[in-house]
């Protein structure tokens, strides 16, 4: 996840924000929580960094948005993230990723998975820019209930 060493050129690069944000989204289909807690801002942000899961209330704090990302992992035998719609526009500091996500997961826990079921969220992404690199400050999505127009 480190972008040590790149140019300022690079790193106002959309790609490479874009690059972070799969990252992100890979780490959570494979549990990965040491690569998500590569992801998220640290000190000096860490304590001003937001997460917003569907139907859930704001959690702020690294450690908080961490331990909930585990408890998502260990209780999602299998889930897939088929991202659309996506927009990047890097400002300075900070970076917003948009997209839709469309998501695939198992249904039940992993001795009884019976089938899988999907679901959409609408999703805003903002990262800060940190000496190694775009680091996840805000994550927020917002579920999709209704058909797609």
């Amino acid at each position: 996840m480190s972008d040590v060493g790149m140019s300022d050129g690079e790193m106002t690069d959309p790609r490479q924000v874009e690059a972070v944000n799969t990252a992100f989204y890979q780490a959570v289909e494979r549990g990965d929580l040491d690569t998500l807690g590569s992801i998220w801002v640290d000190a000096p942000y860490a304590d001003s960094a937001l997460c917003v899961h569907p139907g859930w209330l704001p959690l702020r704090g690294r450690d908080e948005i961490l331990r909930s990302w585990a408890l998502i992992m260990a209780n999602s035998p299998y889930i897939q993230f088929f991202l659309t719609d996506l927009t990047v526009e890097v400002t300075g500091e900070l970076a917003v990723v948009t997209c839709n996500e469309n998501i695939l997961t198992a249904v039940g826990h992993e001795a009884d998975a019976t089938g899988l079921a999907g679901g959409r969220a609408v999703t805003t992404n903002i990262f800060r820019r940190a000496p190694d690199g775009w680091r996840l400050w805000i994550h927020h999505a917002s579920p999709v209930l209704g058909p797609e127009e």
